[in-house]
């Protein structure tokens, strides 16, 4: 057995570190609840690289004693508590004393600091946990604490981290949900030289709610309130038309501490139940108050997670809360005037109709020409025996039988069989020698094609199918070059966070290639003055935010054709909807273009697009067979 050794002091930080610091922004969250547990009023929060070169966090704080500035760097120091108990009522961010030793411990500090009461400031310098200085400094009253080179001395922690612009992205969704929770503090993040937020610290959260997220969520919004027994919420929440394909948009936090918990997004979730499609999610920024004996914020080192005494009220206050919140409120989207429609406004949707998996209200329709079915008279049926002839006996018209729906006798028998029916082999109903004998009897519902054909019956689901064809012929534009834009005057704005500028900017190649034109536009805006041609008109802002979304899944292990996929997929958006009436033709043109597909059956989403009943099903339903 290897003999057994007391680890060193340096191992024993750099363990304790891994378990605090793991990336550039537990750095910066560490800091920064510092900074406000210290009663500052203003934030800066400076990082280059990412914040693995350099990490600045400056406060208007109320500084440390200059005996006490080597104290804050011991392991499991703290100002915050003082024994066990505490533990039950912490008010503070911060409070295992772990974070100024943990960061020393893998990288190179700078600490400056100056108490209100005190004429000089002082520096003091560590690295890699071992003191370096500590002077006297002229400085203003506060705390500036300087990280340099993280990780510089745990070469394979540091080979571990992402790009400098996916942890930067990190960071600053970390700061946004800093900012708002705590609306009476001015925060400032400067990345790479560049201002990335700024809040006024006026105690305004929907002046952060607007800073962070823009107008347009901003003008969606619906304020909660409310107090309990044991504890009280407020915030806004979003109407459903701002909803997300992830769970970004969710944010709460409890007694200021920003917080992941299972228990509140199954509450906000399903208050929304019945306002949301499936698969989507709302925005929400609530704040949690409640009595520190009834939450146990000392489950993990990081703080983040936590776990309620009361967790039952929690769920049904807040869900109960949102949900008669939402039904208070009218709830009809606004639909935007076409300009090239005649000025009228469009009829805001009908929320009797159930609308299928993915579809969004299109725009308005030009006039179709009514279903026409086909021409041909249906086959009158039999009434007596075969006769055993060579050729079959002219069937007698029943006596109620009117010129356009012949009664069907229920004493008839099956037709005679013809020696065709046995010479003939049935052609694979999408093919291009099956098509001459399909017989289009009609649509069902405005949304199902009835075809018959041979000894089946077969029913077509018209946005399945167009959503397929398009989705086809956009993947093989993309594999081809062949994508046709459409410009747009003027363009549209998006406002993207770090971590959706660097999706934009990962498959910025991908775009083009379909056909989009994204430049920057200041800040955290960015212009689209091209679009993809066949989603044209149909509200490519959402649809451009709905596809950064879906590209957040995609891996760099996946191919490029995946990622093609991803965004061809929102060609469902520009398919002809369910509860609309085709024309006889358009629907015959859909049926040919189905014939050209590889795998005509399936949509891209895995919904069938065709299903059958033979002839034998049929009569076994009224009871011909047995």
């Amino acid at each position: 057995m290897p003999k057994i050794e007391v680890l060193d002091e340096q191992t024993i930080d750099k363990i304790a570190a891994g378990e605090v610091v793991e990336r550039p922004s537990s750095v910066v969250k560490e800091l920064v609840e510092n900074a406000i547990d210290a009663g500052s009023t203003a934030v800066t929060v400076e990082i280059k690289d990412g914040g693995t070169s350099l990490i600045r966090v400056t406060d208007n704080g109320c500084g440390i004693e200059r005996d006490q500035i080597p104290v804050a760097f011991y392991r499991h120091s703290t100002s915050k508590i003082r024994q066990v108990e505490d533990l039950l009522t912490i008010s503070s961010l911060g409070f295992r004393g772990e974070a100024l030793s943990s960061i020393a411990a893998v990288a190179q500090v700078e600490l400056i600091t100056k108490t209100e009461d005190s004429f000089f400031g002082y520096r003091y310098l560590i690295e890699g946990g071992k003191e370096r200085s500590t002077e006297e400094i002229g400085a203003p009253g506060g705390t500036t604490v300087l990280v340099k080179n993280l990780f510089y001395n745990t070469p394979a922690r540091r080979k571990f981290l992402k790009t400098p612009q996916t942890e930067a992205g990190h960071i600053s969704d970390m700061m946004e949900r800093i900012a708002l929770s705590h609306p009476e503090i001015s925060f400032k993040f400067i990345n790479n030289g560049q201002i990335r937020l700024h809040t006024s610290g006026n105690s305004r959260l929907l002046d952060v709610i607007y800073q962070i997220y823009g107008r347009d969520i901003t003008a969606n919004l619906i304020e909660v309130s409310g107090e309990f027994d044991s504890f009280a919420v407020s915030g806004y929440i979003g109407k459903p038309v701002i909803s997300r394909g992830n769970r970004n948009y969710e944010t709460y936090f409890v007694n200021g501490r920003y917080v992941k918990s299972t228990l509140i997004a199954k509450a906000i979730e399903d208050g929304y139940q019945g306002f949301l499609m499936q698969h989507k999610y709302p925005f929400a920024v609530l704040l949690l108050s409640l009595d520190g004996n009834l939450v146990d914020v000392n489950v993990h080192p990081n703080k983040m997670e936590l776990r309620f005494s009361n967790e039952q009220e929690i769920y049904e206050r807040i869900s109960d809360l949102i949900r008669r919140t939402l039904s208070e409120k009218e709830l009809i989207a606004d639909v935007a005037v076409n300009e090239e429609s005649s000025g009228k406004v469009q009829p805001a949707y009908d929320k009797s109709k159930i609308p299928e998996p993915f579809e969004t209200n299109r725009r308005a329709q030009t006039a179709r020409e009514p279903i026409r079915y086909n021409d041909r008279p249906p086959a009158s049926l039999p009434d007596t025996e075969p006769t055993g002839q060579s050729a079959p006996q002219a069937p007698k018209k029943s006596r109620h039988a009117s010129s356009s729906y012949p009664a069907a006798d229920l004493t008839e028998q099956p037709r005679q069989a013809e020696l065709s029916d046995y010479t003939q082999e049935s052609a694979p109903f999408l093919s291009e020698e099956a098509r001459p004998r399909h017989r289009i009897i009609g649509q069902l519902f405005d949304t199902y094609w009835l075809v018959e054909y041979d000894d089946r019956f077969y029913m077509i689901d018209q946005h399945a199918a167009h959503e397929k064809v398009l989705f086809e012929e956009m993947m093989d534009r993309w594999r081809s070059d062949q994508c046709d834009s459409q410009m747009v005057s003027p363009p549209i704005l998006l406002t993207l966070s770090l971590q959706e500028e660097a999706l934009l900017s990962r498959y910025m190649e991908d775009f083009e290639k379909l056909g989009y034109s994204i430049d920057s536009f200041g800040g955290k805006e960015y212009a689209v003055r091209a679009v993809l041609a066949n989603l044209y008109g149909l509200n490519e802002k959402d649809l451009l935010s709905d596809l950064i979304d879906e590209l957040s899944g995609v891996t760099e292990k996946d191919t490029p054709d995946m990622v093609a996929e991803k965004i061809a997929s929102m060609s469902c958006k520009a398919a002809v909807k369910g509860n609309h009436s085709m024309s006889r033709t358009e629907a015959e043109h859909l049926i040919g273009d189905l014939l050209k597909l590889e795998n005509p059956y399936f949509c891209p989403h895995g919904r069938p697009v065709i299903v059958s009943m033979t002839k034998q099903e049929i009569e076994k339903k009224f009871k011909r067979i047995v």
